[in-house]
């Protein structure tokens, strides 16, 4: 059965949902695929459509996507959506203890230099050190590994989006 929110979602005009999407991923072929697709019967349709439809992203898509997203342990500008989200989603990084927040700094930086992209990890529900261990992890990796597991976690952190656009 469909909540209020999702039949709001699903009642949008076209321009304003696919907004809405963007919010949860700046990816127009993303916005466009999940909002045509509606309605949607029920929040988990919704979120499973948007999670294959980003995870389905080539990578220049995904590369804009990444753009909007600020790093790891950095607050997130502005007050649209997209920004909220970064926000709640690394709220325990916030307040990780300050030779952590360094670690991941650095660690930041030194992603970015070997990869060329903000590193995109799906933050909620991630002690700091997990994610501190996940940047160790993941800058061993090659470059054709590590655009997969971007562009898988984008599709976590979308889906995760998507679910509390229509569930509050």
């Amino acid at each position: 059965m469909a909540g209020a929110g999702l039949d709001r979602f699903n009642g949008l005009p076209v321009e304003e949902a696919e907004r809405e999407l963007l919010a949860c991923t700046a990816a127009p072929r993303f916005a466009r695929e999940v909002a045509a697709a509606r309605p949607y019967a029920s929040a988990e349709a919704l979120a499973a459509a948007a999670e294959r439809a980003a995870a389905g992203l080539d990578w220049a898509e995904v590369e804009q996507a990444l753009a909007a997203h600020p790093r790891i342990g950095e607050r997130a500008a502005g007050g649209g959506a997209g920004a909220a989200s970064s926000r709640r989603e690394q709220a325990a990084v916030a307040t990780a203890a300050e030779n952590v927040r360094a670690a991941l700094a650095e660690g930041n930086r030194l992603y970015e230099e070997r990869f060329g992209h903000v590193f995109l990890i799906r933050a909620a529900g991630r002690a700091p050190a997990e994610i501190l261990a996940e940047l160790t992890r993941r800058l061993a990796r090659g470059p054709a590994e590590e655009r997969a597991e971007a562009t898988a976690q984008l599709a976590q952190i979308t889906r995760l989006r998507v679910e509390r656009l229509v569930t509050g």
